[in-house]
């Protein structure tokens, strides 16, 4: 997956971020969300951490997507490919 610049983004992408990070952050968390939750309310600085909040959120939205979205290839089969490269450009000298 490609990152571009938040700039770059559509509107559907960073509602997709979001949403995937709000599921990831109540999985991992839920059970400290609430008390979490009643100290942010009493702070007078609520904007700011709204916008910390929804760019926290797109980032695990984005690394829950990249971590479900596509695997890496197994271990023994990079290192079997590899092996098999090496063995080529010997057979060539």
């Amino acid at each position: 997956m490609t990152h571009a610049t938040d700039g770059d983004r559509g509107l559907d992408e960073r509602v997709v971020l979001v949403a995937a990070g709000l599921a990831d952050l109540a999985v991992s968390t839920a059970g400290s969300a609430v008390g979490t939750l009643r100290g942010l309310l009493r702070r007078s600085d609520t904007a700011d951490l709204a916008r910390d909040a929804e760019l926290d959120l797109q980032a695990r939205g984005r690394l829950a997507l990249d971590r479900c979205g596509s695997r890496p290839p197994a271990h023994l089969e990079v290192l079997a490919r590899h092996k098999l490269r090496q063995a080529g450009d010997g057979a060539d000298d």
